[in-house]
């Protein structure tokens, strides 16, 4: 079942690392030009967020001045909120030891070859050390959420147990079959297969030998399916063959086929205790959504946040 929701912060979160990684000027050290953002006590010159701003810009092509500024605003709404969390986890003096640094960065550099990861510094405008150290305040950002916003979130057996009652629908499976076909390109090339699994060929191995579909490696093997996953010739066949037994040519766009039916599976209404998990973390996920927003609205509530908007 695809739970589409609670996907909002990893997107954020993958958002703030290009974020983090277009933000090289303020990490370098440079003297800062006039200010234009303050949130708390972390400052952000103009000169820095042009400069980000402008690398977030390349990759959108010709784009009219009016979009433009609305994608500034936008940018500026990011910048403000990565720097309230990255506020809040100064407070609360979250920070990695040296042992979790390196894990981090053995984690995203294993990403990239050797020139791949040169090749990136270079697209990026950035260098090694600059990529480390925004690295690792992305990572921190990811700490401070987990501990400052998630940090209460409990899903009970009752939620889980209401949830599923209220979907259980969406826990029917139909009817399934576990099948596997060879499929060739004429009629006489289908009979002569057929013969020679008449006379005890096994089906797995002609498969191998005769087959022309993709799945010809894995002995024809189409896994579990339920009706109308498969075009209609195949399930007017499968779904009456007997278990064991090798169909009578079957013919469709992509040629002839030859089925043989291996396991069934009744239709059925998967029980909660199979999909308690699955149920936890779409609850979980939910939470956090929620959690998430009401924490960083309370950051922006009670943070001191200047903008000289003369500058923009």
């Amino acid at each position: 079942m695809n739970l589409p929701r609670g996907k909002t912060i990893c997107l954020l979160l993958l958002a703030w690392l290009v974020l983090a990684l277009l933000s090289a000027c303020r990490e370098q050290g440079e003297p800062p030009s006039s200010v234009l953002l303050r949130v708390n006590e972390r400052v952000i010159s103009y000169d820095c967020f042009e400069d980000d701003f402008a690398r977030h810009l390349t990759s959108r092509g010709a784009i009219s001045e009016e979009a433009r500024q609305e994608l500034k605003r936008a940018f500026l709404a990011q910048k403000i909120d990565r720097e309230l969390i990255l506020s809040a986890a100064d407070r609360a003096v979250i920070a990695l030891n040296k042992a979790q640094q390196e894990a981090v960065i053995a984690e995203h550099r294993q990403d990239y070859a050797q020139d791949g990861f040169a090749k990136m510094l270079q697209e990026q405008g950035l260098t090694a050390a600059v990529w480390r150290r925004q690295l690792l305040e992305n990572r921190r950002i990811e700490e401070a959420i987990g501990k400052l916003a998630y940090a209460d979130i409990v899903i009970s057996e009752e939620e889980v147990a209401a949830w599923y009652g209220q979907h259980r629908a969406e826990y029917d499976v139909p009817e399934q079959v576990r099948a596997r076909q060879i499929t060739v390109a004429t009629e006489a090339d289908g009979q002569q297969v057929l013969g020679q699994l008449r006379q005890g060929l096994d089906f797995a191995e002609a498969a191998r030998r005769f087959s022309t579909s993709p799945d010809a490696e894995q002995g024809g093997n189409l896994g579990f399916f339920g009706r109308g996953q498969m075009p209609d010739a195949f399930d007017r066949t499968v779904f009456e063959l007997p278990i064991g037994r090798i169909s009578e040519l079957v013919q469709s766009e992509y040629g002839y086929h030859l089925f043989l039916v291996e396991e069934r599976r009744p239709a059925q209404r998967l029980p909660l205790d199979q999909v308690r998990d699955e149920i936890t973390a779409h609850l979980r996920a939910d939470k956090q959504e929620q959690a998430y927003h009401s924490w960083l609205q309370k950051l922006r509530s009670e943070a001191a946040i200047e903008v000289d908007w003369t500058l923009l």
